[in-house]
């Protein structure tokens, strides 16, 4: 019975997740949904203010504290093991859920594009961030990324075995694609407000910084990271090679 209750939470879960990245899609895009970042100001600038910078604040700190090996190694005294990356993605979504409720609109336009190409062009590049983001957690397993894969094996009484390091697809000419797919999404907007620069500019910061923290980590627990990040530039493709693993250079050498 706990391993079904496990599956059946990790399944809610993701399913929290998921409405959550739709309603994001909405929320930062100004479409569909009842209030989204460039609704109509319901306080004064200040005020606005405070409350923007403290919701993108708690979502950088419990985004990234409860991400840290550290966290994770006190946290499972508690939570079990199997549904550890359930738990941390349930309490992302709620993050961002309480800031869709409290995000407070602040007015005011920075730009305002006008040609209808160039609209385009944004537009364009606004969804094409969200779906890098998207199969960048598909190529490198989405159902892992989001507990489901963990909740599974568990329910099968399987154990829980790490991924292998791999390099799939635009991972081999960036080290964070799936970073990058959200600073598109961020910045691509064909009017930017106000409000909408603070998020860009707060978000970009905090990606910036996760980052680093996310490279300790990955150079602490893989051992081809360093190599990795040695020859893959971190977000803009052409800075430095290609990457080749140490088993594709092992067969070109077979193979010559």
């Amino acid at each position: 019975m706990g391993r079904v209750i496990s599956f059946a939470y990790g399944v809610v879960s993701y399913a929290i997740f998921f409405a959550t990245f739709l309603y994001a899609l909405g929320f930062v895009g100004n479409f569909i949904v009842p209030k989204s970042m460039d609704s109509a100001p319901q306080m004064p600038f200040w005020p606005a203010l405070a409350i923007n910078l403290g919701l993108l604040g708690l979502f950088a700190v419990q985004h990234s504290v409860m991400a840290r090996p550290a966290f994770k190694k006190w946290w499972t005294r508690y939570v079990p093991k199997p549904v550890e990356r359930s738990t941390y993605v349930l309490f992302s979504s709620l993050a961002m859920i309480l800031m869709f409720w409290a995000w407070q609109p602040l007015g005011g336009v920075i730009w305002n594009v006008e040609s209808p190409a160039a609209q385009i062009a944004l537009y364009g590049a606004f969804a094409f961030g969200w779906a890098l983001v998207l199969v960048s957690t598909f190529l490198i397993n989405h159902f892992d990324l989001f507990g489901l894969r963990q909740v599974w094996l568990h329910l099968r009484g399987e154990e829980y075995t790490e991924l292998q390091f791999v390099t799939p697809g635009p991972y081999r000419y960036i080290r964070h694609p799936l970073y990058l797919g959200w600073l598109f999404a961020f910045w691509a907007t064909p009017t930017m407000t106000v409000t909408h620069l603070l998020f860009a500019l707060m978000t970009t910061g905090y990606i910036l910084v996760a980052i680093q923290l996310e490279e300790r980590d990955l150079e602490n627990s893989l051992g081809d990271y360093a190599s990795y990040k040695q020859q893959v530039p971190m977000l803009v493709p052409g800075l430095k090679k290609k990457y080749t693993s140490e088993s594709e250079v092992a067969q070109a050498e077979a193979g010559a």
